[in-house]
């Protein structure tokens, strides 16, 4: 069999090292040489946020408000910052790697995994550190923080699938990434991270497209009900996370293996 040939996800378990090199790899070219280092992967999300919210929630004063509003932005945005800062790097992961994949032969899944365990790392700092203040100033420390690392957990799965998928597809039509980007703009938008449906609109059609029909909303939802409001998510909202997650991974995966095949000539 060739070093090109479809590899068996159980053959994920033998390439451990490899893994992790690819992740330290990430870790140390991604702000090497800096003084900060990878203090950056904290600081760069951080100062996003507050240009996020001196622009919605200082400039722009929406026409309703939250209690701690910074906090009320910051533990949906932490979600969104994830999927934004994933999806591109994990689109150029293949072509990044090509001269390793066509030397070697092991999973190709490993690469866009290893860039989308880089981002979930960063996203699970900056989530503790949001973590921290919202339950300190809103002081909901209770059961319903026991529900985050499940959510946090499906979330990852579900980017893995996304990420899984758009790898393979730019590998084969390098206009995905740059058509992911774009996407990237509006989807934030409709995202409710300033803002919850029911603050701004009043028809039930267009709550229920905002709430349910962007598949970030309900994860984004579900952070900030856990540590903003202190509360567990609806029972459909848990339903939907596992359903959807299910769904990115296994149609993402099987997507994955269908044109890796090919990887060695596309690249």
């Amino acid at each position: 069999m060739s070093s090109t040939s479809a590899s068996r996800p159980s053959d994920l378990k033998g390439h451990g090292f490899l893994f992790q090199q690819l992740v330290q790899r990430e870790l140390r070219q991604k702000y090497q040489g800096s003084v900060l280092g990878l203090l950056w992967y904290l600081v760069n999300p951080l100062l996003l946020l507050g240009a996020y919210y001196l622009m919605f929630g200082v400039v722009l004063k929406p026409g309703f408000s939250h209690p701690a509003y910074p906090l009320f932005i910051m533990t949906a945005m932490v979600v969104w910052l994830f999927v934004q800062q994933t999806l591109p790097a994990a689109g150029d992961s293949l072509l990044a790697q090509a001269a390793l994949l066509r030397k070697a032969r092991f999973p190709r899944e490993i690469i866009p995994t290893a860039v989308v365990t880089v981002q979930a790392l960063t996203f699970a700092a900056l989530l503790a550190v949001v973590a921290v203040l919202t339950v300190a100033f809103r002081g909901t420390l209770g059961f319903p923080l026991l529900l985050l690392p499940v959510v946090v957990l499906l979330l990852i799965l579900f980017v893995q699938g996304l990420a899984l998928a758009i790898s393979g597809l730019h590998a084969h039509f390098r206009d995905v990434q740059p058509i992911v980007g774009a996407i990237l703009v509006p989807w934030f938008f409709v995202t409710p991270i300033f803002y919850r449906p029911t603050d701004i609109t009043d028809q039930s059609l267009a709550r229920f497209a905002l709430e349910w029909l962007n598949p970030v909303a309900p994860f984004a939802e579900a952070v900030r009900t856990i540590l903003y409001d202190g509360n567990v998510p609806s029972a459909e909202t848990l339903v939907y996370l596992v359903v959807v997650s299910a769904l990115a991974l296994g149609i993402g995966a099987a997507l994955f293996r269908r044109l890796q095949r090919d990887l060695a000539v596309m690249l």
